[in-house]
């Protein structure tokens, strides 16, 4: 008897010391070993960065030439002005652009700059005596009587960061400085959204974040033309023979490449990285077979047609696939001799100018005609070799609005100084370095808050170091950029913004954001009831005889009690 109580102890004993082991390490064991690792994530910070505020900040000089102003306007100078506009996009959306204006005197040295015989030599004069930072102007206010300008015209906008405005003399005479301010205003103003950022050109950025409105149709086009922005671009030069045995093209497509095209690339260093290829494709045709206009003695493309000459070349074009840079493609199409001239028309069925069209987002097309080495005694194949100049022309035109470089119609009264070698004036850089700032800031917020969202929604997707490190890194880019877009420092701005959509986007596309996506709840008891069942089963039927058994014990001795 004294046996079977001693057993019946040490088996109390030895369940309440197992359940006790589950309990105490076991269950946390477990809990600790099987939860999704989540690593912290600044939320508040991402939250605050959903709603877009930013200030768009640059710097103006406007500099009184000699004749311009009165003695008695020249004491009240240098003078500082600041403009402020707010221009809300949608509830979450607010920009805010400043600018800050120092009105001063012209000194000696640009006093002999703006007495060049022409206004590109006084450009290029004011730009030797001090380079204006990026993000800069500097408008320069002559007197009417300025030879730098034709009658026409009243503002001349240079290849740097400088432009002439011509002063009338009835708004110099008998005003004091501040009328004269608010006269020039306006013109400033002009000079300033064509020179500097607009608020079509921040609107068309932001494209991909907000809903452009219908009636803004040239924003939304030159939104849609552009390739969207990104660290690199692949650049893919390809010539078509569709008949080697009519002709044999020679192309010194190097020397084109490095003559018209490497200029404007290194200009453009600051915004993304660049590579070049090039290749010759034989029997490559187009994918629609040319009409005959007897009329014009030629084959014709309508525009209506072009949309259908892509596809099937875009299939011998072949891709980059260790890049996943976006890819601008520039084919040069010479015709055979059956179907030459073959001239391209547009949906007035008049023929272009430049026998050339491109498509938005992908590249453009020339087609280059030869019938003209087709002579009554020419013997086949012709040996041609193509004008490059005429080529890399037409290619580098639309380079420019592939890039996003938009060139809009100048304002009345506004003349342009003519393409440099580089193919972009410095105000025309800036004007792109604004709005991909601005572009990329948006882009990296709106993937940054899509997964701050997503990861809260789904609890069981795990957020290791990597990922935390990559969105913490954003966030900081992200701040570091909108503070130095505020300041007006654009090169920053733009350097900053460039490291936040690379880290958003590495964060965003994470391949271990998905290795628990698909393992809901329901899997979980599934896998791990057959595996703690048996276990528990009887650690809880020992427990319950326990239990049992006390009670009884207790009913005994209150029996004995009583």
């Amino acid at each position: 008897m004294a046996l079977t109580e001693v057993e019946r102890k040490r088996g109390q004993y030895a369940a309440l010391s197992i359940a006790a082991i589950v309990i105490i390490l076991g269950v946390p064991l477990w809990w600790k070993t099987t939860e999704t690792y989540r690593a912290w994530l600044p939320v508040s910070q991402i939250k605050e960065l959903a709603e877009l505020q930013l200030q768009l900040s640059s710097d103006v000089e406007v500099v009184f030439a000699r004749g311009t102003v009165t003695p008695e306007q020249q004491k009240k100078v240098p003078l500082m002005q600041t403009q402020d506009e707010e221009h809300t996009i949608d509830e979450n959306t607010v920009l805010r652009y400043r600018y800050e204006i120092r009105y001063r005197t012209a000194t000696v040295m640009e006093e002999d700059a703006l007495n060049q015989p022409t206004a590109a030599q006084a450009d290029l004069s004011l730009h030797t005596l001090s380079e204006s930072p990026c993000g800069s102007l500097v408008v320069y206010v002559i007197p009417e009587s300025s030879s730098l300008l034709p009658e026409d015209m009243e503002v001349f906008v240079g290849q740097r960061r400088t432009a002439l405005l011509r002063i009338g003399t009835q708004m110099r005479l008998g005003r004091t400085l501040e009328q004269l301010i608010i006269h020039l205003e306006p013109r400033i103003k002009q000079v300033l959204r064509t020179m500097s950022f607009s608020r079509a050109d921040i609107a068309a950025a932001l494209s991909h974040r907000v809903r452009l409105s219908p009636g803004n149709k040239d924003s939304l086009a030159d939104t849609m033309r552009a390739f969207k922005s990104s660290p690199g671009y692949e650049i893919t030069f390809s010539l078509l023979n569709p008949d080697p045995k009519s002709h044999r093209l020679h192309w010194d497509i190097e020397g084109a490449v490095q003559t018209y095209i490497q200029p404007l690339l290194t200009k453009l260093s600051p915004l993304a990285n660049f590579s070049i290829d090039s290749q010759i494709l034989y029997y490559a045709v187009l994918g629609i077979s040319p009409r005959f206009d007897s009329s014009h003695s030629a084959y014709i493309l309508n525009s209506a047609s072009l949309a259908h000459v892509i596809n099937p070349v875009e299939a011998r074009l072949g891709s980059n696939a260790a890049s996943s840079n976006p890819v601008m493609n520039f084919l040069l199409y010479v015709p055979d001799a059956h179907h030459s001239p073959l001239h391209i028309h547009d949906y007035k069925k008049q023929k272009v100018p430049s026998n050339a069209f491109h498509s938005p987002r992908w590249g453009g097309i020339m087609i280059y005609n030869v019938n003209d080495f087709y002579g009554p005694e020419a013997a086949f194949p012709v040996d041609i070799s193509i004008n490059m100049a005429k080529v890399m022309g037409v290619f580098l035109a639309q380079l420019r609005l592939l890039l996003g470089v938009q060139s809009s119609t100048p304002p009345a009264g506004f003349l342009f100084a003519p393409c440099a070698s580089e193919g972009l004036a410095d105000w025309e850089l800036d004007r792109l370095m604004w709005s991909r700032s601005v572009e990329n800031i948006a882009t990296a917020t709106t993937a940054i808050t899509s997964l701050a969202q997503l990861l809260d929604q789904i609890g069981n997707i795990v957020i290791n170091d990597n990922i935390a490190e990559q969105v913490s890194s954003a966030v900081t880019s992200l701040q570091l950029a909108v503070a130095e877009l505020e300041a007006g420092n654009l090169i920053f701005a733009l350097q900053y913004s460039k490291e936040a959509i690379s880290a958003s986007e590495r964060a965003f596309f994470d391949p271990s954001l998905l290795h628990l996506l698909y393992f809901p709840d329901d899997q979980k008891f599934a896998i791990y009831i057959p595996l703690f069942l048996p276990m528990c089963v009887p650690i809880l039927l020992s427990l319950l005889k326990i239990l049992s058994d006390a009670r009884q014990r207790r009913k005994e001795k209150q029996a004995k009690k009583d």
